[in-house]
């Protein structure tokens, strides 16, 4: 009896840790913070919320008659990579890629903020390393090829290049036009160099107080793509989690509703960004 007490107990203690953890945001910071060593990387503040606003007051503000409210900063988790890899075959490249844990793509240069497209749904598609043979062929001559041009460029059997192709059509990677195919990606971003241009580095930050922007994505997620997407050579020595300070600039319109804006810290720049992405 006493046995089963105590096993209820535990149960009902399991129960509401897992209840608090999902459905309590709040609670789960505190947590989060609780668990913490007190600090975190992040990139540094260069720019403040002030002289964003005044530098894009006229964008913002229409008229007299739209406020602006008091802005948030928020910072926005990503995978540092660590990697080596080959760019010619007597030559071996050391660098780091700063990766999206929120909307899982590769930072290309940290001054411009600019980005890759595409390796989000190859997530979501589980792509491997074979498909993406596919998708690196077709990235590589701007996103489309016919069958021929992909065999030669590969250099595979037929009957490998059909189970290959089949594979990424019924994932939605690619899509079929005849006899050429193309990568299913509006203005698809994948054929990129696996390192990240970082102008800048990182300072550390006191978690406390901290608001930071819950990921989207594994870690093992990011590492895995990346080892698919970048061949044999490609290696990944160490990872760390890093941060992007982001300002929520919001305006109060006339009618009462608000406009929600995010800006880069680190170079000023409005990002593409939705409310449900940064929360």
């Amino acid at each position: 009896m006493r046995a089963l007490i105590l096993f209820l107990m535990c149960a009902s203690l399991i129960g509401a840790g897992v209840w608090t953890w999902n459905y309590n945001p709040k609670m789960r910071s505190k947590i989060e913070e609780l668990l913490s060593s007190g600090t975190f990387q992040t990139l540094e503040v260069r720019y403040s919320a002030e002289a964003i606003m005044e530098a894009h007051r006229k964008e913002l503000l229409k008229d007299s008659s739209h406020v602006f409210l008091e802005p948030t900063l928020k910072f926005v988790p990503y995978l540092l990579l660590d990697v080596k890899y080959t760019r010619s075959p007597d030559r071996t490249n050391e660098g780091v890629i700063l990766w999206g844990l929120v909307d899982a793509e590769m930072v290309i240069n940290t001054s411009s903020w600019e980005k890759t497209h595409g390796f989000a749904d190859c997530i979501a598609s589980n792509a491997t390393r074979q498909e993406f043979k596919i998708i690196n062929a077709l990235a590589s001559r701007g996103g489309a090829w016919d069958r021929d041009g992909i065999s030669k460029f590969l250099n595979i059997e037929n009957h490998i290049l059909d189970t290959w192709i089949d594979s990424c059509r019924k994932k939605s990677l690619i899509v079929q036009n005849g006899n050429t195919y193309r990568l299913h990606l509006q203005s698809p971003r994948l054929q990129v160099l696996p390192e990240t241009k970082i102008d800048q580095w990182l300072v550390t930050k006191a978690t406390k107080h901290a608001l930071r922007v819950k990921k989207r994505f594994r870690h093992a997620q990011i590492e895995n793509i990346a080892k698919a997407a970048f061949g044999n050579d490609f290696a990944i020595r160490k990872t760390a989690e890093v941060f992007l300070p982001v300002y929520s600039i919001v305006v109060q319109n006339p009618d009462g509703t608000q406009m929600t804006t995010f800006w880069n810290a680190l170079n000023g720049k409005r990002l593409v960004a939705t409310s449900n992405e940064i929360e």
